[in-house]
């Protein structure tokens, strides 16, 4: 499910986690909710549940399972620092994205204080991967502000800004410390406008500062008509992209086999009974 991703500036989407709650105006239309409801009360469904917050065991060990390196989007359809996740699951998921080194993981969260407290501690193994991103939402600047404070404090290899929407002129930013700045505006019924000047000061700060630009999208009712050229031009920039070299078949069932046996164990109760032999016959599900 979802190991391609149509987003513009990823491979694939990766949802050890479904579901979410809302917190900040940016979450008003949330694509991710509106998708997930659609199917709620279908059986057999992954969001049989709606948007309801649950945890995903069975969908952990996804990235052993992909044939070839991707950029992959971790938890599109929710917040891996929600309050209500527990650190132990988070950590697990932490744990797959550092021996799973031959991807490279994009990590974003509306939870930017949870974020920074747990790479000062018991993600602290995982907070200097270059290949592990992490990143947090902008959205204005009462919220989206404070939030980049928060993951400048915190002790990451790369740091990056999603903001989207973007519902005002976020003023003067301070980049120092951040790697990568995605721009895009709200889209779907109901869609907020944005400014081409709002834009276009955060592309102006990003190269003064020498930090890559990624324009996702004009957004609106009609995100494809809008399209996504600013200036005349796309704008697809990216931070380097550094990996280990993709393991073969082998190398992955070998991988996958160690860590879902560390997983099983330390998640314990948080793994349902039904859920435990997922665990034990991994190895026959690489590509």
């Amino acid at each position: 499910m979802a190991e391609i991703s149509h987003i513009e500036w990823t491979d694939a989407t990766w949802n050890p986690v479904r579901g979410c709650t809302k917190i900040s105006p940016g979450c008003t239309h949330c694509y991710a909710e509106t998708f997930a409801e659609r199917f709620r009360g279908v059986p057999g469904h992954p969001y049989e549940k709606g948007f309801d917050l649950r945890l995903v065991p069975e969908r952990l060990l996804d990235p052993f399972r992909w044939p070839k390196a991707k950029m992959v989007f971790v938890n599109s359809m929710s917040d891996l620092f929600h309050n209500d996740v527990p650190t132990s699951y988070i950590a697990a998921v932490a744990e797959i994205m550092c021996e799973g080194s031959w991807h490279t993981y994009q990590v974003l969260t509306k939870r930017a204080d949870r974020l920074r407290d747990l790479l000062s501690a018991e993600l602290k193994f995982a907070a200097g991967k270059s290949h592990v991103w992490w990143g947090v939402s902008v959205e204005d600047r009462k919220y989206g502000l404070p939030r980049i404070e928060c993951l400048r404090s915190a002790p990451a290899q790369v740091r990056f800004l999603s903001i989207e929407p973007l519902l005002e002129d976020l003023g003067e930013l301070n980049l120092a410390g951040i790697h990568w700045v995605i721009v895009g505006g709200e889209s779907g019924w109901g869609a907020r406008p944005m400014s081409q000047e709002w834009v276009l000061s955060i592309m102006r700060q990003c190269q003064l500062a020498n930090v890559p630009f990624f324009f996702k999208q004009w957004g609106g009712v009609h995100k494809a008509k809008a399209g996504r050229k600013l200036l005349g031009r796309v704008h697809d920039g990216f931070p380097p992209l550094v990996r280990s070299e993709l393991p073969d078949k082998r190398g992955r069932q070998e991988a996958l086999a160690a860590c879902s046996k560390r997983i099983a164990s330390a998640l314990g109760s948080h793994l349902v009974s039904s859920e435990l032999p997922l665990f034990r016959k991994e190895t026959s599900q690489v590509s």
